[in-house]
């Protein structure tokens, strides 16, 4: 047997490796190398199945119309033009439609954020059956189809004066984001403990000081976290605009106001590809760049068990 290390002449120690202990060393080695590689390989494989519509979408918008059925099947245009995108802007009105969905959506973010603190705050910091109640209620709300309360909200709309008007889009899409607004907030809330409002009361703040310079900053992870998923929501709503205005268009429907072409099925698909690049362009920006925010927050904000 050989031993794992022995003293010279000199008293200097020297270690005798074993081939047997090298080859297991060399074998976990390979084995996670070999791990590695087929990480690798799967996200690869993962982000080309994910990534390759969104480019064949961005190819398709700069490619001319009369190239896009073109045998060959091309993946890169040998005629690429801006052309689609100038034509939204001066037959189709893009411009306005950008316009109106940074008014509804910028607007949504802000009240349902406002509201959605209060909400969840007074959920997580109070105790009774009717909180517990409405939080049940509130939460059960988020299985009902928004096609369900269609008619007797849009009804609803029309007879109050709401109907196609920005306050009207404004709140029905905050209603329909506050549930899980409210309840990432509230599992945020209830992990920060309350002796840490108790100081700040007792070194002299008030309600409002401990909200505004000790609740918000604890918050901010989870306000950011809320405000890019409601973002995205709010950003691929398609049938509140749809259902609940006519003169208001925002960027989810245009792409129902394109004008036929009858030489390409009655289809333009150049414009069609452009009208969605423009509407999944801002969210691959939002995730690219807050893309660990967004998993951060949804799951220390996740129901616990």
């Amino acid at each position: 047997m050989v031993p794992e290390g022995y003293k010279n002449q000199l008293g200097v120690e020297r270690v005798i490796t074993s081939p047997v202990k090298d080859k297991v060393i060399m074998t976990r080695k390979s084995k996670t190398l070999l791990f590695s590689g087929f990480k690798w390989i799967l996200a690869l494989i993962v982000a080309f199945i994910i990534l390759f519509p969104i480019w064949w979408i961005f190819e398709s918008s700069i490619t001319p119309a009369g190239e896009l059925f073109s045998k060959p099947i091309k993946y890169f245009p040998e005629h690429p033009t801006l052309a689609s995108y100038q034509y939204l802007i001066d037959n189709v009105g893009l411009l306005p439609k950008i316009r109106d969905t940074l008014i509804i959506v910028g607007a949504t973010l802000i009240v349902s954020t406002v509201v959605s603190i209060m909400a969840a705050y007074g959920f997580a910091r109070f105790k009774s059956k009717g909180l517990a109640l409405a939080v049940s209620a509130l939460l059960g709300s988020m299985l009902i189809p928004d096609v369900v309360t269609a008619r007797p909200l849009y009804e609803f709309l029309q007879k109050v004066g709401l109907y196609d008007t920005y306050t009207g889009l404004i709140i029905v899409y905050t209603s329909g984001i506050l549930p899980f607004t409210i309840l990432i907030l509230q599992n945020f809330l209830k992990d920060i403990p309350s002796t840490i409002e108790e100081a700040a009361a007792i070194d002299g703040c008030g309600f409002f000081q401990t909200m505004f310079f000790v609740i918000l900053p604890l918050l901010r992870p989870a306000i950011a976290t809320v405000c890019i998923v409601n973002f995205i929501s709010c950003l691929n709503n398609f049938f509140t605009p749809l259902f609940y205005s006519n003169g208001i268009s925002v960027l989810a429907t245009a792409i129902t106001q394109l004008p036929l072409r009858d030489n390409m099925y009655s289809i333009p698909w150049d414009l069609v590809s452009a009208m969605g690049f423009l509407i999944i362009f801002p969210i691959i920006i939002f995730v690219s760049i807050f893309q660990r925010q967004i998993m951060e927050g949804i799951i220390a904000g996740g129901v616990k068990g």
